[in-house]
């Protein structure tokens, strides 16, 4: 006779037990006294999370599968592609963005999501997702180095897009102060990001459906446009031969830094895996979808931007030429007489960089916080409370985020461009490392007979990929120190800075630290790598049972439905 474990009511849940059966006696229920557990449970969020037994255990799993699949499509989508793109337009012609975008998209970040996504299937709980990899593949050092230029650069980008929110707001009006917009915009992503995960998910869902809708919708309108469907008729390859496709291979060159910094936020799935339900599932799916955000969204997009729109126009951003300047999908409705398109793409705009602010928000806190669990960073910051936020960690980020305020400036264009520099370098610097991680990885499983076939999540583009990104990025690198030094042909410390910037602050933070540490290693050697710790190890057969129901949920579908499956599943 077997006994059955009675149902223990812990103590924490008597007193909501005791007020339940009181409830359900009386039959009565005050308002107040509902806003006031209301009240108890949003303060009691804001304590300190239980320890857990597991990394990654502290963090609610509040992102769903679509909701990662939309956030790995469009999440960083806002300033460097539909503002910034305008400047680059001017510079390289429309051709030349074209190619930088096309080699910067699919040679580069197609392989680094692949191996991002690997990394964080192996290791979902790590705090920060890739922003643990360097310390645990390569150097503490490089760790620091890389870790806090990559949470100070999204910091920046708060700053950056709070500022390009208020420079877009004057297309419709330039009577009310900048930072008057500034303030009204902070205040939607403080509130956002206050919700925790989930709210931050949902709100980033329908933002990014806004802007997935408004470029598809845009790609349409260029197609119809130029084939002759607006008032200027037929308009085809116009500007293709007047004033050109390219400018100069320099103006080329120059594209790959902005091209990097458009698409950032893609690597956001591996910061959100340790709050996602099913990293396994969500993760794979979320990674395909980088060919349509690349082929689509971008280059789709920028081809009908290099039809509509000259790169001599006088309202792109950088030509000086104009009271005021506008993003080149803007000019692009203006100038063909569609006078209601304008606004629509310019609150898409808006929204846009909301979105790409909230974002910037919620990953610098986690960075931060990833990096004093490392011991990175001060103890202080390691606070993770019982909704899953980095409250301490998020509050530095507030602080940096009054730098926005600069909006005011009469030399805000100034600023945008600085602040551009600091953040596209720090995201070419660590897609880099963290391919270089990538292959470490795969050295540390071989060094340890690990067989590839265990994991639950093999990249597609190998350690090919990786190496292919990586050095992509390297000539992305010295592109840009070659550009930024010499803009005219002579050596120019001024232009140098303002593109150049997150080099020097990177070297110098990885001296101070090995000065600090006195670790005169440049890596770990393999075998001092724990491949194991951290890392989540499937069951081989229940990995093989899983497998096998993909492919026979893959045979059973019908053509259609396959597609869909090979391309977003």
């Amino acid at each position: 006779m077997s006994i059955s474990k009675p149902h223990v009511i812990e103590l924490e849940n008597f007193d909501k037990l005791d007020e339940d059966v009181y409830s359900s006696a009386s039959g009565t229920t005050t308002s107040h006294s509902k806003f006031k557990g209301y009240w108890h449970q949003f303060l009691d969020g804001f304590q300190r999370a239980p320890p857990s037994a597991a990394e990654g255990d502290d963090r609610k799993k509040a992102i769903s599968k679509n909701e990662l699949r939309l956030m790995s499509l469009s999440t960083g989508l806002g300033t460097g592609l539909l503002v910034a793109a305008g400047n680059k337009l001017r510079m390289a012609g429309p051709a030349g963005v074209l190619i930088a975008y096309a080699i910067t998209g699919l040679v580069m970040l197609v392989p680094t999501i692949s191996s991002v996504s690997e990394l964080s299937i192996a290791y979902p709980g790590l705090p920060g997702g890739f922003q643990s990899y360097y310390s645990k593949f390569i150097d503490d050092s490089l760790g620091f180095a890389l870790g806090w230029s990559y949470a100070f650069q999204w910091c920046c980008v708060i700053s950056l897009e709070l500022v390009t929110a208020a420079m877009t707001i004057k297309f419709w009006t330039l009577s009310v102060n900048p930072d008057v917009w500034v303030t009204i915009f902070l205040v939607v992503v403080l509130l956002i990001n206050l919700g925790g995960a989930k709210v931050y998910a949902v709100a980033e869902g329908f933002f990014n459906s806004c802007k997935v809708l408004m470029l598809c919708g845009f790609v349409i309108f260029g197609l119809i446009i130029d084939v002759g469907g607006g008032p200027q008729g037929f308009i085809g390859g116009r500007y293709y031969h007047n004033p050109g496709a390219f400018t100069n291979f320099k103006g080329l060159a120059s594209v790959f830094v902005t091209g990097a910094f458009s698409l950032g936020g893609s690597e956001f799935i591996s910061l959100s895996a340790a709050e996602t339900k099913n990293p396994r599932s969500s993760i794979r799916a979320a990674s395909k979808l980088v060919y349509f955000k690349v082929i689509i969204l971008f280059l789709g997009s920028l081809t009908f931007v290099g039809l509509l729109v000259p790169h001599n126009s006088p309202q792109l951003f950088g030509s000086g030429s104009a009271a005021t300047h506008s993003s080149p999908y803007v000019i692009a409705a203006e100038m063909h007489g569609v006078k209601v398109l304008p606004h629509i793409i310019n609150a898409v705009i808006l929204i846009s960089v909301t979105s790409v602010s909230v974002a910037a928000m919620y990953s610098s806190q986690r960075l931060i916080q990833s990096l004093a669990h490392q011991k990175l960073a001060p103890k202080w910051l390691d606070y993770v409370d019982k909704q899953g936020r980095p409250l301490r960690a998020w509050f530095v980020t507030i602080l940096s985020s009054f730098f926005a305020f600069i909006a005011a400036y009469d030399k805000e264009e100034t600023v945008f461009t600085w602040l551009l520099s600091i953040s596209g370098i720090s995201f070419v610097v660590c897609w880099l490392f963290i391919c270089v991680s990538h292959l470490r990885f795969r050295a540390a499983l071989k060094h340890n007979g690990i067989a590839l076939d265990t994991l639950a999540f093999v990249a597609p583009t190998g350690v090919i990929g990786s190496w292919c990104s990586i050095i992509i990025n390297s000539l992305i690198l010295i592109a840009q120190f070659w550009t930024s030094l010499f803009p005219e042909g002579k050596p120019d410390a001024n232009n140098f800075f303002e593109n150049y910037l997150g080099a020097p602050v990177m070297l110098l933070c990885y001296v101070c630290h090995k000065l600090y540490t006195r670790n005169w290693r440049l890596w770990k050697p393999v075998e001092e790598i724990d491949v194991n710790k951290d890392r989540v190890i499937y069951d081989p057969e229940i990995l093989e049972l899983q497998n096998l129901e993909d492919k026979e949920r893959y045979n059973k579908a019908p053509i259609w439905k396959k597609i869909l499956i090979v391309c977003f599943d």
